[in-house]
């Protein structure tokens, strides 16, 4: 190899890996680059609603103002103790930014219970449950909104809140934004519902970076447009499956298992890029390696819906438009990329351009691995 076409291989490597290693782990709640994403299930009839919300820990005891030993609390029971001393403090910021009305009258929320916690993919997220009491009788037409992590509390940016609702006869979900932050049931409009999942699904596949750099290892070993139409088809096709069976809650994977085996996809197919054969670094395994992989992650997009009532046919529609979304926002990439590694592979770093690219693919996806792994131990 000549001295030009080596130091054009060290330059991407560094280049890329620089890139990688820096978006490998995502920004703390403090960053203002990063976002965060509320959950809310909401149900009842007339005046009685029940409101189960999934907020992120540490931003929630930040929010609240509450002391470094809270926030930075890391053991299940350590947060749990802290959200039961600070039970009073969390209950005010969430209620003030969380509401629920009946006939555009407010309804009065009382805690019920004591808080849980659950893990979404890496992040703790604390379960608060609250009755809320509406004045009125029945006939009545609920609405909700949510303020909840707004961008002036400057810890992030941007956030959504999806809510699923189960009211008064009516069943759906929608997604909340400081520029449309309230949902009234009975303005609910099907166009509505699909665009902001469909945004969603969207920007899920955009900034979820372990999905693009497995996206992306498949492409760099893909090299005639038949292996992009196969690798494009398998994934498309064992996400789906797996999406629609685990969101509907057909189907339940633990997240620990999930996010380690997302990071191993990507690790095992940048791998077979640097030490597979030129012509094909996947050869015949490159459709069952693709659709075993592409199952794995579809069960990281209904984790990060999480939408996983058995049977609630009524939510297909969120399911579909997310799914679109992603779908959408894959074609995109690999309208972009392809072509470009395409051209790429016509220059003088051709043979050693793959191997510049994945190695530090097969770097982060390794450190991802063994962080989520010691997570979930």
């Amino acid at each position: 190899m000549s001295r030009r076409r080596r130091l054009t291989a060290v330059v991407l490597t560094v280049a890329l890996g620089g890139v990688l290693m820096c978006l490998a782990r995502p920004a703390p709640a403090v960053a203002h680059d990063a976002t965060t994403t509320a959950h809310a299930e909401v149900t009842g009839t007339g005046t009685g609603v029940r409101v189960v919300l999934d907020l992120e820990y540490d931003l929630l005891m930040k929010s609240a103002w509450l002391y470094a030993e809270a926030y930075e609390a890391k053991e299940r029971a350590e947060r749990l103790r802290q959200l039961e001393i600070n039970r009073d403090a969390v209950t005010g910021y969430v209620t003030r930014r969380f509401a629920v009305s009946y006939d555009d009258r407010p309804c009065t929320p009382t805690m019920v219970g004591d808080a849980d916690m659950r893990l979404r993919g890496e992040v703790a997220f604390a379960v608060l449950t609250y009755a809320y009491t509406c004045p009125g009788g029945a006939g009545g037409v609920h609405a909700i909104s949510s303020a909840l992590f707004p961008d002036a509390e400057s810890f992030v940016h941007s956030t959504e809140t999806i809510v699923r609702y189960d009211l008064d006869g009516r069943k759906g979900s929608a997604v909340l934004v400081a520029k449309s932050p309230t949902l009234r049931i009975d303005q609910r409009r099907a166009a509505k519902q699909i665009w902001e999942f469909a945004v969603l699904g969207a920007e899920h596949l955009a900034f979820g970076l372990d999905h693009i750099l497995f996206l992306l290892a498949l492409l760099i070993g893909a090299r005639r447009p038949r292996d992009v139409v196969v690798t494009a088809s398998a994934f498309t096709a064992a996400h789906s499956i797996t999406f629609l069976l685990a969101a509907m809650g057909i189907v339940a994977v633990p997240g620990a298992i999930v996010e380690p085996v997302i990071a191993a996809s990507i690790t095992v197919v940048a791998l077979a890029n640097l030490f597979g054969r030129r012509e094909d670094r996947l050869g015949r395994w490159r459709l069952p390696v693709v659709f075993a992989f592409g199952l794995v992650h579809g069960l990281g997009f209904a984790g990060s819906l999480d939408i996983h009532e058995s049977g609630s046919w009524e939510l297909l529609l969120s399911l579909l438009s997310f799914n679109l979304g992603i779908e959408a926002t894959q074609l995109a990439i690999i309208a972009v990329v392809f072509p470009l590694l395409a051209l790429l592979r016509r220059t003088s770093v051709a043979r050693w351009a793959p191997v510049a690219m994945s190695a530090p693919i097969v770097a982060v996806s390794l450190y991802w691995f063994l962080d989520r792994v010691a997570l979930s131990t």
